[in-house]
């Protein structure tokens, strides 16, 4: 019987040929532009991240500078049946270096849930021009590292990263950094740290990561150049970058890195929370979108069934008449509209999907974005997914309506009336 059904909704649907093409490339169009509007939309959200999650830590090892946690007057014992109120509390004259940083590394080694990690020194600075001191900061770090979990070579658009190991007592400059020293490759630029101390380091290199107020200020060292410059011993290290295999266990691993190396951790999402929301504000604009057109071919059907039903009036008298029921007559509609649906959504992922290869060649070369060449697109399947099911419930709801009104049509009046 079924078989029977799809047969008479196919010629309904021939006999009705340009509608039902009309009411097909509605889907086709609503499905392709929703497929290519959330893989560029989501593309978009993978590169403004990308600026600054690939670049961060999933966790960060640090010392922070903050006021004791026990103060004298608690410590007193003349004092512990008082409530003591402190008033202007300052952060204490604690160091900035972790303590005990192989055992640190050790353990990470051993973690299964760390990909890996990159130590780094940071530290404020002046760099000296003419009679100018410009502040800024230098960061000591792993190259080979930094590249590894953070693709620093990625972002230095002149020179070469792994000069930073091999050149003693150089440095890479942030290139807004660079314009303002006025200094090239090859140029020497004097460094002033807080501590009053004074070197000359070779620039071999310019970082840009995407981030102008960033790069007016950043710059990068080896960690044994760092060390030298604030006059160090060759174990101080003020962070220890980690990344985890799962970033979703950044927090969790934090809390358990701060009580187990008494230090403090930060996650990334707790340092970057700003990010994630601007990326689900994004995602959730590109699927309204997506699904208001969904919402409008929808209609787009309902009419061309609604029609389509009026016009077959006798056609569907006679059907009831021979002894189809009505919930036969509401599955040659339903039929209808899912195979609209079916054969428009196919089409749509097709075009959507090249419609997405013809954005992700289109060149996108701007200075402030130096590893960008083309648009961004994310090819993610489950967009494809989405817009096929969307576009089956989307034409199911719009032929289920007409389908309902057409199995209720009582075929008699329909004869009478003729």
């Amino acid at each position: 019987m079924s078989s029977l059904l799809i047969k008479i909704a196919k010629e309904l649907l021939l006999a009705r040929w340009k509608q039902t093409l009309v009411a097909a490339i509605g889907v086709t169009f609503s499905i392709s532009m929703f497929v290519a509007l959330l893989s560029f939309m989501n593309g978009l959200n993978d590169l403004l991240d990308g600026l600054i999650l690939n670049r961060t830590a999933h966790v960060r090892i640090y010392n922070e500078i903050k006021p004791s946690k026990n103060q004298a007057i608690n410590l007193s014992s003349q004092f512990q049946k008082s409530h003591n109120f402190i008033n202007s509390i300052k952060s204490s004259s604690s160091r900035l270096s972790i303590y005990n940083t192989e055992h640190i590394f050790e353990i990470l080694d051993k973690d299964k849930r760390v990909l890996g990690y990159a130590p780094k020194i940071s530290a404020q600075v002046f760099f000296t021009y003419g009679t100018l001191a410009i502040t800024g900061a230098i960061n000591g770090i792993d190259v080979t590292a930094e590249s590894k979990l953070f693709s620093f070579k990625d972002y230095v658009t002149a020179g070469n990263a792994a000069d930073l190991k091999n050149v003693p007592n150089s440095i890479i400059l942030g290139k807004g950094l660079a314009e303002k020293l006025m200094a090239n490759i090859g140029d020497v630029v004097q460094i002033n740290t807080t501590d009053g101390n004074l070197m000359p380091l070779k620039v071999v290199g310019v970082f840009q990561s995407g981030l102008q107020d960033l790069d007016k200020v950043q710059s990068y060292s080896s960690i044994a150049t760092a060390q030298k410059l604030m006059g160090k011993s060759n174990n101080y290290l003020t962070d220890i970058q980690v990344k985890l295999i799962d970033i979703k266990q950044a927090p969790k691993i934090a809390k358990e890195y701060a009580a187990l190396f008494d230090c403090d951790a930060e996650d990334i999402q707790t340092a970057n929370s700003q990010f994630e929301t601007g990326s689900t504000v994004r995602t959730i604009i590109s699927y309204s979108v997506g699904v208001v057109l969904l919402i409008v071919a929808g209609f787009g059907i309902y009419n061309i069934l609604n029609m389509l039903i009026y016009e077959k009036m006798d056609t569907i008298a006679i059907l009831k008449a021979t002894g189809f029921s009505g919930s036969d007559v509401k599955k040659i509609f339903i039929y209808i509209a899912l195979s609209i649906g079916i054969f428009g959504g196919l089409l749509g992922v097709l075009f959507g999907f090249g419609f997405s290869v013809i954005i992700d060649n289109i060149p996108f070369n701007t200075p402030s974005l130096p590893t960008i060449k083309t648009f961004p697109i994310n090819y993610k399947a489950l967009y494809y997914l989405i817009g096929i099911v969307f576009s089956l419930v989307t034409t199911y709801m719009a032929g289920f309506f007409p389908a309902r009104k057409a199995s209720k049509i009582d075929p008699v009046n329909i004869i009478r009336g003729k």
